[in-house]
C-alpha cells in the first residue's frame, strides 16, 4: 500500500485517547486515560507530514527528534522509537502523561492551524509503555568509574535526569530525598489517576540497577549542609533539584482555621500515605461527605479537586478569579474535572474564610470580579465588583495558588546566591551557581514549571558537572 499524499494526510482525523467514563473513574484512582493500542498509535503517527523544518522539534524543550520517532512508530519499530526519544528525554512515560504538549511540541505542529495537531504526547506514552513491557535487551555495559562522586539533592524530574546522565559517565551518584519515598513531585504531587506510582518506581529501580544510590528522609540543610556534603562527606560536586515546595497562601482572614490546607500538604498526604488505594493505615485529611472549595486553577488545583472528589467530597468547587479561558491548567485537566462533577466558579475571589466557635471552617466569603485592563504580564487583571459579596458553605478549603522555594538552603548556605524571589541564581546554560562545585536546576531556579523543563535543566547541569569533574573547571 502506497504512502498517503500530504493532502490525504491532512484530511485524516486525529485518533482520540480512549478514556474511562467519568461516572466510573470519579469513584477510584485508577488511570483515566487508557493509552493507545498499536493500531491506534500507527494510525495517529501516520498523519505526520514529516516536515522538512519540523516546528514540533523546536517546540520541544529538550529537542526530541519527533519526526524520526514518529516515523519509527508508523513502521512498527517501537523499540527504536523508544531509543530515539530516550536520547533526549529520560522520562518519556512520565512526560507522555503529564507534560503540556499543547503548548510545546503539539502547539508548534503545523497542523495546529487546522485543529489537527499530531498527538505527540499520546505517541510518546505509547512508545514508552511498550518499551517498559517488551524491551528485553541487555543493559549497556557500565562505563569505567571515574572515582568522582556527585550528590544530587532532590529526586524529582531534575534530580532523576541529572543522576541518570551522570551515572552513564562513570561518576558515583547519591540522591538525597527529604521524604520517605524517592520520586519527588512525581510521587507526592501528582495523583495516581494521572501518573501511576508504578511508572515512577520503574524509573527509580532502573537508576538503582545502574548504580545510583538513594538516601531518603535526608533533609539537606537540617542534618548535613551543602558544605558538609562537599567537605566531610567527600562529594566532588552537588546538584540541587529540590523544587519549589513552600506553598503560597491567600493572605485573607481565617487561613488558620481547622480545615484549611495547602494543595501541597493535601496531595502529599494522599499520595505518600496511599489514601488513593482506600487502605491507608495512616489518617489523612477527611473530606468524605464534606463540602470542599479549591482556590486556584492550575494543574495542581485540578489535581486537588479531582482527588477530593475521589475521596468522597461533595460538592467540590474550584473558585478562580478569572474566567475559564485564563485558567493555566491544561485544557484536558479542566475538561476531565468538569466531566467528573467538579463545579467551576469563575470570576470570584476570596475575602474571608470563617469558622464556628470551635475554629472549624464552615464557609468562605467571595466577591464577584470583572476583568479589567491587561497587567504587566499581558493578562487582564481581575477587579472587584462593588456590592457583590456572597457566602459559600465549605468544610475544607485547599489553597492551590502556587509555591515558592523553601528558604532552608538560603538560610544555611549564605554563599549561595539567590534572587529576590528566593530562587537559586545560576548560569542559564550550565546550571552553575555562585558556590564552587554546586549546580542547580528545575523549579528551585525557575519557580514552578513543567516536568520536561526541569528534566532538561537536570541534563544540562549533568553535562556541565561532567566537564567540571574531568577538567576541573566550570
Amino acid at each position: 500500500m502506497s504512502e498517503p499524499t500530504r493532502r490525504e494526510k491532512m484530511k485524516l482525523p486525529p485518533v482520540a485517547m480512549p478514556e474511562r467514563p467519568p461516572d466510573e473513574r470519579r469513584h477510584d484512582c485508577d488511570a483515566v486515560n487508557r493509552g493507545y493500542s498499536p493500531e491506534m498509535a500507527v494510525a495517529e503517527a501516520g498523519r505526520c507530514l514529516y516536515c522538512a523544518r519540523p516546528t514540533c522539534v523546536q517546540g520541544c524543550p529538550v529537542g526530541v527528534d519527533i519526526i524520526e520517532f514518529v516515523r519509527a512508530v508508523v513502521e512498527g519499530r517501537y523499540l527504536e522509537a523508544a531509543d530515539v526519544i530516550g536520547a533526549d528525554n529520560s522520562l518519556p512515560a512520565v512526560c507522555g502523561r503529564v507534560c503540556p504538549q499543547e503548548t510545546q511540541c503539539e502547539g508548534s505542529c503545523v497542523l495546529t492551524n487546522k485543529d489537527k495537531a499530531i498527538h505527540i504526547g499520546n505517541l510518546e506514552r505509547f512508545v514508552a509503555d511498550h518499551a517498559r513491557e517488551h524491551d528485553t535487551r541487555p543493559a549497556p555495559e557500565p562505563p569505567a568509574p571515574t572515582g568522582k562522586r556527585v550528590a544530587v539533592v532532590g529526586s524529582g524530574p531534575a534530580g532523576i535526569a541529572c543522576a541518570g546522565d551522570l551515572i552513564t559517565q562513570g561518576h558515583g551518584v547519591t540522591v538525597f530525598e527529604a521524604l520517605h519515598e524517592p520520586g519527588g513531585v512525581l510521587v507526592y504531587g501528582i495523583p495516581e489517576f494521572r501518573l501511576p506510582k508504578a511508572i515512577v518506581a520503574d524509573e527509580i529501580d532502573a537508576l538503582r540497577g545502574r548504580g545510583v544510590r538513594f538516601e531518603t528522609n535526608a533533609v539537606i540543610g537540617r542534618g548535613d549542609t551543602l558544605d558538609d556534603l562537599l567537605t566531610t562527606e567527600g562529594f566532588d560536586a552537588v546538584f540541587l533539584g529540590v523544587g519549589a515546595g513552600l506553598p503560597r497562601f491567600l493572605n485573607v482572614p481565617g487561613e488558620n482555621l481547622i480545615g484549611v490546607y495547602s494543595a501541597s500538604e493535601f496531595l502529599t498526604r494522599v499520595n505518600l500515605m496511599k489514601a488513593y488505594t482506600g487502605h491507608s493505615d495512616t489518617p489523612v485529611i477527611d473530606v468524605h461527605g464534606r463540602a470542599v472549595v479549591v482556590f486556584g486553577a492550575g494543574n495542581t488545583a485540578m489535581d486537588a479537586a479531582r482527588t477530593a472528589l475521589r475521596l468522597g467530597a461533595d460538592p467540590v468547587t474550584i473558585a478562580y478569579r478569572r474566567t475559564r479561558d485564563e485558567m493555566p491548567a491544561r485544557a484536558e485537566e479542566v475538561s476531565h474535572a468538569e466531566a467528573e462533577g467538579v463545579v467551576l466558579e469563575t470570576l470570584v475571589a476570596p475575602l474571608e474564610l470563617f469558622g464556628d466557635d470551635d475554629a472549624h471552617l464552615v464557609g468562605v466569603r467571595l466577591q464577584r470580579m470583572a476583568l479589567g485592563e491587561p497587567g504587566p504580564d499581558g493578562r487582564r487583571r481581575p477587579e472587584p465588583v462593588a456590592g457583590s459579596e456572597r457566602e459559600l458553605a465549605a468544610d475544607v478549603a485547599i489553597i492551590a495558588i502556587g509555591n515558592d522555594p523553601n528558604p532552608l538552603l538560603r538560610e544555611t548556605t549564605p554563599d549561595l546566591e539567590h534572587s529576590d524571589r528566593g530562587t537559586v541564581v545560576v548560569d542559564e546554560h550550565t546550571g552553575r551557581t555562585s558556590k564552587a562545585g554546586v549546580f542547580a536546576g528545575g523549579d528551585i531556579v525557575t519557580g514552578g514549571a513543567t516536568v520536561i523543563l526541569a528534566m532538561g535543566a537536570g541534563r544540562a547541569a549533568a553535562r556541565a558537572i561532567d566537564a567540571y569533574l574531568r577538567e576541573g573547571s566550570e
